[in-house]
């Protein structure tokens, strides 16, 4: 394309953190090439920044076997609607952030379609690799052989595509640009207590399979050391649904959900317990000590367990390759071990230190690059 054709970009982003990357990347696009037309799938961040979403973006906030089942249908229905979408607006690219599953397919029906009709497809780009190098590593010559370019978050995942032939690049992760550093800690709640956050999640699956397990913890905890506090960040659509999980706690509790000052929100927490996912990076960005929980269904996790090439969930024990934040993971995933791991990172301060210590080496990390939607724009706009 000629450097001055205004270009059409389609984004498609299926869940809070691909929200998050999709809005910072539009900033990025807009301050290179300011005509650059938008469309695609968004959630509120990225409605801010000009996007109209085709439909609402928590249609495929889903994951899981049995989980994605009771809504294949409608799942199934988004996948056509996408793919009509882009056919008929015929953009000069397409980027896919994370949400490989629902991704994919599209990106696949368009490419078939083309074909039929001996068309050129638009460039394919994917946001955010699949974790080829923690599981299920032949996904990387499979996407090579559709997509025009991937972008990585982390130094050591773009070699796994190159030697397929893709082109890739890593930027580093966009939470360093969101004003995190310049962040001071939110003054919430009484000065002399002790902060815990709990971060539920952003899936009504995974809220509905995980909160009666942190529920317990907050309570065990809450026995030990009635003179704390909960400071629970979460997303405006679910601020009633944790209202309610949380009507019992007989200690303040404050639900925050304002996303402008989110970085002052997770620094005011002393300790946190986190579902597992991009938030734990968040919270080792933030300096949080924290522990994580996750559970699904157990026939997902018998199935996801074969592929499984790490032994680490959380993103900063993979960058470390060892433990930092302790993980309870599907049967380890219980109030009593979760309570008395997160009472001995609130009671012992060489314990928590050890943590946050490993955290600078984290951020040195994932900060790489000083403006990583920048850098993935440059990637974008001259493929």
């Amino acid at each position: 394309m000629p450097p001055n054709k205004t270009k059409h970009i389609y984004l498609i982003a299926g869940e809070a953190s691909g929200d998050f990357l999709g809005a910072q990347l539009m900033k990025a696009i807009k301050t290179q090439a300011p005509n650059t037309q938008f469309s695609g799938i968004g959630g509120d961040l990225m409605i801010e920044q000009g996007l109209n979403s085709l439909f609402p973006m928590t249609d495929l906030s889903v994951m899981g076997v049995f989980e994605v089942l009771p809504r294949l249908k409608l799942i199934l229905k988004r996948i056509k609607q996408a793919t009509d979408n882009i056919l008929n607006l015929n953009p000069d690219i397409i980027v896919t952030i994370d949400a490989p599953d629902f991704s994919y397919r599209v990106i696949k029906r368009v490419i078939k379609r083309h074909r039929k009709h001996n068309s050129t497809p638009p460039k394919f780009i994917h946001y955010v690799a699949p974790t080829v190098w923690a599981w299920r590593p032949k996904r990387a010559a499979k996407v090579a052989q559709f997509l025009d370019g991937i972008i990585c978050l982390f130094d050591f995942e773009p070699i796994f595509f190159k030697k397929e032939g893709l082109t890739a690049i890593a930027v580093g992760h966009p939470m360093i640009e969101s004003g995190i550093k310049e962040a001071k800690e939110a003054a919430l709640g009484a000065p002399d207590t002790e902060k815990i956050g709990v971060f539920f999640g952003s899936r009504d699956g995974e809220i509905k399979r995980i909160s009666p397990i942190i529920l317990e913890t907050i309570q065990k905890i809450i026995k030990d050391k009635p003179k704390v506090e909960l400071i629970v960040p979460t997303l405006p659509h679910l601020k009633d649904k944790i209202s309610e999980l949380l009507k019992d706690i007989d200690v303040p509790v404050h639900i925050e959900t304002n996303k402008e000052n989110k970085w002052s929100i997770f620094k005011a927490c002393d300790v946190a317990i986190a579902v597992s996912g991009t938030v734990g990076l968040e919270l080792a960005a933030a300096n949080v000590p924290h522990v994580i929980a996750y559970k699904m269904s157990p026939i997902t996790y018998q199935i996801i367990r074969r592929f499984i090439k790490t032994p680490y969930a959380h993103l900063a024990n993979i960058i470390r390759g060892h433990e930092v934040v302790p993980e309870f993971i599907q049967d380890e995933c219980n109030a009593d071990d979760i309570s008395a791991e997160l009472l001995t990172l609130m009671e012992n301060a060489t314990y928590q230190r050890n943590q946050t210590d490993e955290f600078i080496k984290v951020r040195e990390s994932i900060g790489s690059l000083e403006n990583p939607s920048k850098t993935a724009a440059d990637f974008i706009l001259n493929l």
